[in-house]
């Protein structure tokens, strides 16, 4: 025979809902009051001392320039590539999406800070409920929405959004710094690849001209001329030549495989209108001070972002040596001794609170303390050497710039007097008036600074592409520049 229980007197009742109601606002309110409490240590960026300005930059600090700078070199085909990279490269989608991933990170973190509520439902039956033993069985049935709420007192949670928040940056600076790096690897490849076509043209002139030097040679050698060791001669520089066609095809062939690769595509013929001689240089070097270089630099604000993470996970770390308190209950629910009651029974409701504490854990909770610590202080010099290296590679890519340019200039110069002098001895050796010997020195020597002469223009082309990738890369997108020119004068505006 199932047996009612007999329900609280309503006074009783009524006298704990009081009190339950007391205890959640005392909490409620101290939680506001304590609201503003984090422990931890506050983040500042960090000073870092700085030139003023570079040691080989001719430009004055008012010339520096943000844009898209790959625009620079006027060339639209390279425009092009450079879309389709940023659109189709693997590396590029992977790293957006890590982007989204820290975003969503941010979102998940800060949801600890609010109460989780859920359903929770009980049914017992016994002949014995509180320890009190029934003269027969009897039944309880509860249906309720429960609340859990660790009160952020300590700020342990809004340290740990912080330090979301700061990753998520680091991820935006991330794959910035994998956008430009993209950018850049696309405009030298595709500049090699325009180098490697002028060689490859060149060594075709070259094996053309040596094999209708060859036919004379063999004829006069025929007729008693010239001796075989002239017919000879010329054999070996028609083979040197006719060795450099296929050499030059292959580095074209692949240079155009790690072009479409950077693109995101499978390997394909990448058609260029453009020639190595075609292709101008830029005007001007905007290089920046240092200053600026540390608002610029991509890697630079995501390894200071990543320091700031770590800053912040160091005020989580000590949060966790401190109580925590959290909030029960079960609010809007229905009890009843009768199941068939359940709907109609009266509300059900309870509330509680409680206290965790650390009390001995063998100085556990000081270590992780002092780990984090450490941590931090890495992520910190991680972003000093970051800075340091970013100094070095602008010093590095100015110099490269000034030094690329005086020697395309002598080179240019050596190919033009070994041009000629190959025209020269040709006619001296024509006339009788030198041996063989002069003409196939002087030809191997200017087809040599043909080539060398290609390989110093598109070494310089790559050291601009170097320099600007040092200096920050400029910005990728019109928005980007609108919202950095924006942000500019706003700052000379305070």
């Amino acid at each position: 025979m199932r047996r009612n229980v007999t329900l609280p007197h309503p006074q009783i009742t009524n006298k704990m809902k009081r009190q339950n109601i007391i205890l959640l606002a005392t909490v409620f309110f101290a939680s506001l009051l304590l609201d503003s409490c984090k422990v931890g240590p506050d983040f500042s960026k960090p000073d870092m001392p700085a030139p003023a300005t570079f040691r080989y930059s001719d430009m004055a600090a008012d010339t520096v320039i943000n844009l898209r700078w790959w625009q620079l070199f006027n060339n639209p085909e390279l425009d092009s590539l450079i879309t389709i990279g940023l659109r189709e490269n693997k590396d590029v989608l992977k790293a957006a999406s890590r982007v989204e991933q820290a975003m969503i990170t941010i979102g998940f973190t800060k949801a600890d800070q609010f109460p989780a509520i859920g359903v929770a439902g009980t049914a017992t039956a016994g002949n014995i409920i509180g320890n009190q033993p029934l003269s027969a069985d009897a039944g309880i049935y509860l249906g309720a929405l429960t609340l859990n709420w660790e009160i952020d007192f300590w700020g342990k949670f809004r340290r740990a959004t912080e330090a979301a928040r700061a990753n998520f940056v680091a991820s935006q600076y991330a794959q910035r710094t994998i956008q430009i790096g993209l950018i850049s690897a696309i405009t030298q490849t595709y500049f090699l690849l325009l180098d490697y076509r002028w060689r490859l043209e060149i060594a075709r002139k070259t094996y053309e001209s040596r094999k209708v030097a060859l036919e004379i040679i063999k004829a006069r050698f025929e007729k008693g001329i010239v001796p075989e060791i002239d017919l000879n001669q010329a054999q070996i520089q028609l083979s040197i030549a006719q060795a450099n066609v296929p050499f030059y095809e292959r580095l074209v062939a692949t240079t155009e495989t790690a072009l479409a690769v950077l693109l995101g595509r499978n390997p394909y013929e990448i058609n260029t209108q453009v020639t190595l001689l075609g292709q101008a240089f830029p005007d001007d070097i905007p290089p920046g001070i240092p200053s600026e270089l540390l608002e610029r630099r991509p890697d630079v604000m995501a390894a200071q972002n990543r320091y700031h993470a770590e800053v912040a996970n160091v005020g989580v770390a000590v949060a966790q040596r401190f109580p925590s308190i959290s909030l029960t209950g079960l609010i809007g629910g229905v009890a009843s001794h009768e199941l068939s009651q359940a709907v109609s029974g009266g509300l059900a409701w309870s509330a509680g609170a409680g206290l965790v504490s650390p009390l001995i854990n063998w100085g556990k909770n000081k270590k992780r303390v002092e780990i984090q610590r450490q941590i931090a202080q890495q992520a910190a010099y991680d972003y000093e050497n970051t800075v340091i290296q970013a100094f070095k590679e602008v010093e590095d890519a100015l110099i490269t710039v000034r030094t690329k340019k005086a020697e395309l200039q002598a080179r240019e110069q050596q190919m033009r007097a070994a041009l000629n002098t190959r025209r020269l001895s040709q006619k001296r050796y024509d006339g009788g008036v030198t041996s063989y010997l002069e003409v196939l020195e002087s030809d191997r020597s200017a087809f040599e600074a043909e080539l060398v002469y290609a390989q110093a223009r598109q070494e310089l082309l790559s050291s601009y592409i170097l320099l600007y990738k040092a200096l920050g890369g400029g910005w990728i997108t019109p928005a980007e520049e609108e919202a950095a020119q924006q942000a500019a004068a706003e700052e000379q505006q305070k």
